[in-house]
């Protein structure tokens, strides 16, 4: 076995990734690495091998034919194994099967942070020029929080995600959602992942302006991904505010202890009343005013900049998708929602005894169409094996926005 030095922001799922090997594998080589919430930088791992994906080739089989039955590019298996040839194989000889989806972008590498994000969203401009990407401002330690835009058109539609920290899921569901998009307006990278939800991109595309915030909260992600050590500025006072836990995969709030789905002002003291929280907290406590957050200020800054037409804000869990805000929303509010809960086979519900989220304040501040979405089921964070289920939810959910 080979030794590994963790580095900063590496998790134990990052690192089976990278050496294409199971967290469960790692576990067993390294069997502390499951008694202690998070990986400290400087501890050292033993890698054993990696175990890439092998088959044994039948009679009769050509290159062609496995290509296409593990989803692969012909080419790409040809990559992986120099000197194949199309016909007169050699049955029973041991080929590599590549990695699915090679040429696809937005991937669970471990769990999706921060630098994923950036490295995708850099990826995706690069690959399709007529995406635009950019910042809507930054969060409270610093961190520009993305916004991508796709789209002239006059119909303006928004969606974000990882409002929530521990809600990081909903930031690749949603951006794969994006890759998708762009894919069928520019039909050149297609390949295993093409458009498949009816309709043309191409006249999406000329009608509307699709504005999507992935990860509204960077800093709570990277919490609940990483933990924190003794040398960040805040360190006292999140373990503090998380009730002497090490563990933060059950925080919501931002940095400071805030959470941002009750930050809008929209009954704001009535959610207050209501959740009770008078301090920073690792969920529920709605600060100590409308908007003081960053991450809240910014997202309602751009919202009044655009005047959006529609709004979505992806969370989790539930299978849900809330459509009225204190009999505010305009009408067609719930014929929409029963035609995304069609779409998605969640369910459309009549949410009461809630105030101070983002779709409440848009509802109320612009009477205009509002939803909060929420994908999954399960304990957040939602395990990375319902990514696929997930984000094939999150794509009918967009693609039926879209066709408005």
């Amino acid at each position: 076995m080979r030794e590994y030095i963790v580095q900063k922001g590496d998790t134990l799922h990052r690192v089976a990734s990278a050496f294409k090997l199971s967290a469960d594998t790692l576990i067993v080589d390294n069997p502390w690495a499951a008694t202690q919430p998070y990986l400290i930088s400087g501890q050292v791992l033993y890698i054993r091998p990696s175990t890439d994906r092998k088959y044994v080739i039948q009679p009769g089989e050509s290159a062609r034919q496995i290509a296409k039955q593990f989803g692969v590019e012909l080419d790409e298996l040809r990559l992986a194994n120099p000197g194949l040839a199309e016909h007169d194989f050699t049955e029973g000889k041991i080929i590599v099967i590549p990695e699915d989806h090679e040429d696809q972008i937005v991937r669970l590498r471990g769990e999706y942070g921060y630098e994923d994000l950036k490295e995708d969203l850099a990826a995706l401009a690069r690959r399709y020029p007529f995406i635009e990407v950019g910042s809507i401002g930054t969060s409270v330690m610093g961190k520009d929080i993305p916004y991508v835009r796709i789209g002239q058109g006059t119909r303006k539609i928004h969606a974000n995600a990882s409002v929530h920290a521990n809600e990081w899921l909903t930031t690749p569901c949603l951006l794969r959602f994006i890759e998708q998009y762009a894919q069928g307006i520019d039909g050149k990278h297609i390949g295993t992942s093409q458009w498949v939800y009816g309709g043309s991109p191409q006249d999406l595309l000329e009608h509307t302006s699709l504005w999507v915030v992935p990860m509204v909260n960077p800093d709570g992600v990277e919490l609940v991904q990483q933990g924190v050590l003794p040398t960040h500025p805040l360190y006292h006072d999140l373990k503090k505010w998380n009730e002497g836990r090490a563990d933060y995969r059950g925080w919501k709030a931002n940095i400071r202890g805030v959470d941002l789905n009750d930050q809008f002002p929209a009954y704001w003291e009535e959610e207050v009343r209501r959740r009770g929280k008078i301090g920073p907290s690792r969920r529920d406590y709605a600060g100590p005013a409308p908007l003081s957050e960053p991450e809240s200020k910014a997202l309602a800054d751009l919202t009044e900049r655009e005047q959006f037409d529609m709004v979505l804000s992806i969370h989790s869990q539930g299978q849900e998708i809330y459509w009225n805000y204190r009999d505010l929303e305009p009408k067609e509010s719930r014929d929409w929602a029963l035609r995304l809960a069609a779409a998605t086979g969640y369910r459309a519900v009549k949410l009461g005894g809630s105030d101070a989220g983002y779709k409440d304040w848009f509802i109320q501040r612009f009477g205009k169409p509002g939803f909060t979405v929420e994908v999954g089921l399960g304990v957040n964070p939602l395990p990375m094996r319902d990514y696929d289920d997930i984000a094939a939810e999150v794509g009918m959910l967009m693609a039926t926005v879209l066709s408005w």
